[in-house]
């Protein structure tokens, strides 16, 4: 057995590590060309498509993989649909698996050698790489080597594997939790930004095209005015809206319909849902404009605090409907005006604190 077979062998099955984005069944697969395959067919982040765009160029063009890549931003802008476009435009398979399911050098290095030349490895959420693992990765990354343990006790022995040159694409939500070490050996870095409406309007209509449903201009628009500024929000709310439509309707996303549907599925015209707006009462009402900390506010909408601050905060911070005090959280005049409630007299000294850093929009806590 040669050393790549024993690596494979310790590590236990590949294939529970990593799988191809695009080998999949057939009703995923549907599923999966909602996916732009091209650059030329990803709607927004237009300086990162640009960036992207030459990186890739200048690689074909020097018949050589592209550099190592690693995508920043918020959960849901497209951070896995551009590692499925950089393979597409490589020509190249893609291998995608995530930061928590690398628990042993093994897995990573069983990875690593059953790739080929000029291979996409995506790895996503990968500032929870276990530190054991992400050693492994440097010289992985940088020499196209890796060096490895085989065999336990007096018969363990190291050996030095070479690599075919291949491309890692990391994604991450939490910018500040992924290592300098790491960090600094991508070639190309960039941040995601929330879309705006009517790039959020252009996706929502081109999926309505892939999924065979009929939707005006008028209904895209107030499905993607309700998405949170995320695509896969939009895309996901379009889903049930089609739902409601093909129930209950003449199978027609119209703006009366996507006002209809949404507000059947519990979205409102601000984005909230059930519990963001559970949650803002718990601040105006319960505890009466008083600053309330973490875990009470947790207790009292039933949710984990990890939750809270990473999945539903952020967009309350950014809409200006709560702040962040030394004290705890406080609803702002707006939250009050949304839910139709009463102003406390002394609410006017409180101002919502836009998140000025990436550091607010993806959760950190203070």
């Amino acid at each position: 057995m040669s050393p790549r077979d024993e690596v494979i062998s310790e590590s236990g099955d590949q294939e529970l590590l990593a799988r191809d984005l695009f080998a999949l069944p057939t009703e995923e697969l549907f599923e999966q060309g909602i996916r732009p395959r091209h650059l030329a067919e990803f709607i927004g982040q237009p300086e990162v498509r640009e960036h992207l765009a030459i990186v890739l160029e200048a690689a074909r063009g020097r018949g050589q993989p592209a550099d190592h890549l690693l995508f920043a931003g918020p959960p849901g802008l497209g951070k896995t649909t551009l590692a499925g476009i950089v393979a597409a435009e490589m020509g190249a398979s893609l291998r995608v698996t995530s930061g928590p399911a690398l628990t042993r050098g093994g897995d990573l290095a069983a990875l690593l050698t059953g790739l080929g030349q000029g291979d996409v490895l995506f790895i996503d959420e990968i500032h929870r790489l276990n530190r054991a693992v992400e050693e492994i990765l440097y010289p992985a990354m940088e020499d196209f080597e890796i060096d490895i343990m085989i065999g336990k006790g007096p018969s363990a022995r190291s050996v030095r594997l070479e690599l075919p040159r291949f491309t890692l694409i990391g994604a991450t939500t939490r910018t500040g939790l992924v290592t300098g070490p790491l960090r600094d050996r991508f070639g190309f870095v960039e941040r995601l930004d929330l879309y705006d409406e009517s790039e959020l309007e252009q996706i929502v209509l081109r999926t309505s095209r892939i999924l065979g449903v009929a939707t005006s201009e008028e209904g895209a628009r107030e499905i993607a005015k309700r998405s949170r500024a995320t695509p896969r929000l939009a895309i996901r709310l379009l889903r049930r809206v089609r739902d409601f439509v093909e129930v209950r309707g003449s199978g027609e996303i119209t703006l009366e319909t996507a006002r209809e549907g949404c507000e059947i599925f519990g979205v409102d015209e601000l984005g909230l849902d059930r519990l963001d707006r559970l949650l803002l009462s718990q601040l105006c009402e319960r505890y009466r404009g008083q600053p309330v900390g973490l875990t009470s506010l947790a207790i009292g909408v039933g949710e984990e605090t990890e939750t809270l601050e990473e999945v539903y905060e952020p967009f309350l911070l950014r809409r200006g409907l709560i702040i962040r005090t030394p004290r705890g959280r406080m609803a702002t005049r707006a939250a009050y005006e949304h839910l139709g409630l009463s102003v406390p007299v002394d609410i006017g000294s409180v101002e919502p604190d836009l998140p000025e850093s990436t550091s607010t929009l993806f959760g950190d806590s203070m």
